[in-house]
């Protein structure tokens, strides 16, 4: 999964990593800049006369690393990481209360003693929760030291902002409550809240969670423990529901080689089929059942599709009597919009100006480094005359020792001259050849960032998108990931796939027809109710259909369609017998297409924003 880290660079770092290691890519988007504030004079005194210093955060024992050189002085921490952050700094007493403030103070009571001396709390500028007034109660003098500062950033991080433009985001973190809000405004003020809808949002704690409620996420999460593993332990719980693509995600087991008939389950379909009536029995539940639809025809006639009619009233010549369930009426086909061809060309056109001007901005910086070489390549050829000269001097006109001495020192100050400037004309030549490079390389991402976001609303609205792939033509070269992911595209590209709405709106004929097919057999009262069937809705729908039979699979993966999830429908379709299949094979191939293309712009946009935080590391500041 994509995950967005939103705390400071040193924190977050550290986060990415452990999410790396878990198979997830981590976008990092600092909230805060921290810095270090320099100790009060009174600190010194009130350290050597405390009994134990408190530690709410590592940034506080990063703070208390610098203010002071003793370490061996208490250490009682908020939890396990901060723990680790003091004993990496070299304190040698250090325990770890696992948990949040509360747990803090419970370890307090448990391993000091009030009559034995103050205590120092180092924290922030800005503290959540009242720590002191927790333990005045029982006794203990607590004197906070605001060691650090985190300032908030005033617009929300280019890495942020370009992962929720390009939906490249699953999961967004947020440890305290003053981060939750701060997201939250700065996200209204990006207007990118309706970017938050397939996020989900875990929070270190209920506290942090709260502010998080503003913004449309698919769901906010608190995590269970509030510290940084219970964090990573919400995330790992998340995977199986959010993980987009093809895969099989279905909610029930895979029939087996030889599925019991939906009829064998009691409760699950409005119908009661009983196979093994013989002729005779088949014969009265026909005459019953065509009695009762016969019925219900003439007085619903009125009312019926225009293709139903037809079909009641006659055949059209030039239409076959087998398939009844095609003369379903299908779903209105909305006008296809169309493409502003002109539009195109400029966006193309403006986009291979900005890469030719970059890349003579290059050349010039390698032309300018190349001469500046040159001025430097001037003085080292006049050093090396000298050189020269003074090597090549006889040594007849050397009249003592001491001139020969000076001589030499002179030469071994020349050579060093030359080999400064020369070092300092290629670092020279280097910076600016990079600091071009990077400008070019945070363009090239920003531009698949918009490619990106022109594909998905290609890909929501149905339409061909061949125009919008040739606008990553330029951008290929040497990225083969890139270029991977616009071959798996360029099949569909010229016809556009079905879109997620279309999908939807086609899926009730086939369900029906599907369904007419699981119900048919070869005894003649099973092909008439399964034609029946075909003709009169009788299914049905919604989440809630328990079991396994195929009316329960279909009403499932109908229900994950109206909610804009392909992937869960197609899964459930993949999992009905081979007979009512064959009704569904069609429709599958549309949209495994559209998952499979989906799936492609999806990692067409998380590859765009990990170019973006290489090329450009500082944007995240």
């Amino acid at each position: 999964m994509r995950v967005l880290i939103t705390r400071p660079e040193r924190e977050a770092t550290a986060l990415a990593t452990a999410l790396v290691q878990r198979g997830h890519v981590p976008v990092i988007a600092p909230l805060f800049e921290l810095q270090v504030l320099s100790a009060p004079p009174a600190f010194a005194a009130a350290l050597g006369a405390a009994q134990a210093v408190l530690l709410t955060s590592a940034n506080g024992a990063r703070a208390l690393a610098e203010a002071a050189e003793q370490r061996s002085k208490p250490i009682l921490a908020v939890g396990d990481t901060t723990a680790a952050t003091a004993e990496g700094l070299g304190f040698t007493s250090v325990v770890s209360a696992a948990g949040d403030a509360a747990a803090l103070a419970g370890l307090v009571r448990q391993r000091l003693d009030s009559a034995k001396g103050p205590l120092i709390h180092v924290s922030g500028v800005d503290v959540a929760g009242d720590l002191p007034g927790t333990l005045d109660a029982d006794g203990f003098e607590i004197r906070r030291f605001a060691l650090y500062e985190a300032r908030e950033a005033a617009t929300l991080p280019a890495s942020a902002v370009a992962a929720l433009q390009a939906r490249a985001l699953d999961v967004a973190t947020f440890f305290s409550p003053r981060a939750a809000t701060t997201f939250a405004r700065l996200v209204e003020a990006a207007g990118l809240s309706d970017a938050c809808r397939a996020i989900t949002a875990i929070a270190i704690s209920p506290a942090a969670a709260r502010p998080l409620e503003a913004l449309p996420f698919r769901a906010v999460v608190p995590a269970q423990r509030p510290t940084r593993q219970g964090v990573l332990d919400e995330i790992d719980r998340l995977v199986p529901a959010v993980v987009k693509g093809p895969q099989p995600m279905s909610d029930t087991p895979s029939p087996t080689s030889s599925p019991a008939p939906p009829a064998a389950e009691p409760g699950t379909s409005p119908v009661i089929v009983k196979r093994g009536l013989g002729i005779f029995g088949a014969f009265v539940v026909a005459l019953i059942a065509a009695a009762i639809v016969l019925g219900a025809a003439l007085v619903s006639l009125p009312y019926w599709p225009e293709e139903a009619r037809t079909l009641w009233r006659g055949p059209v010549p030039a239409a076959a009597p087998a398939p009844v369930i095609a003369a379903a009426p299908a779903a209105p086909v909305s006008p296809t919009p169309a493409i502003d061809t002109a539009a195109l060309e400029q966006a193309k056109r403006e986009l291979n100006a900005r890469l030719d001007d970059l890349e003579k901005r290059v050349r010039g910086a390698a032309t300018t480094a190349a001469q500046a070489g040159g001025g430097n390549d001037t003085a080292i050829a006049e050093l090396r005359g000298k050189l020269s000269v003074l090597e090549s001097r006889p040594a007849a006109t050397l009249d003592t020792e001491k001139d020969v001495a000076a001589l030499k020192t002179e030469i071994a100050t020349l050579r060093t001259a030359m080999s400064d400037a020369a070092d300092k004309a290629k670092a020279d030549a280097s910076a600016l050849g990079t600091g071009e490079q990077k400008a070019l390389a945070a363009a090239r991402a920003s531009a698949v960032i918009g490619i990106a976001a022109r594909l998905s609303a290609a890909l929501d609205s149905g339409l061909p998108f061949a125009t919008d792939l040739g606008l990553l033509a330029p951008l290929v070269k040497d990225d083969a990931k890139l270029a991977e992911i616009v071959t798996g595209l360029q099949p569909q590209a010229a016809t556009g796939v079905v879109s997620r709405t279309r999908l939807a709106a086609d899926f009730p004929a086939v369900a029906k027809a599907a369904l007419a097919d699981d119900l048919a057999d070869d005894s003649f009262g099973e092909r008439l109710l399964g034609k029946l069937k075909g003709l009169v809705s009788l299914r049905r729908v919604g989440e809630d259909v328990p079991g396994d039979s195929v009316e329960a699979k279909l009403a499932r993966a109908e229900a994950a369609l109206n909610t804009g999830d392909v992937a869960r429908a197609v899964a459930l379709i993949k999992t009905l017998p081979p007979k009512p299949s064959k009704a569904t094979a069609a429709w599958l191939a549309r949209a495994d297409a559209h998952l499979a293309a989906q799936h492609a712009v999806d990692q067409l946009a998380a590859h765009a924003v990990a170019l973006l935080g290489s090329a450009n590391p500082g944007a995240a500041k």
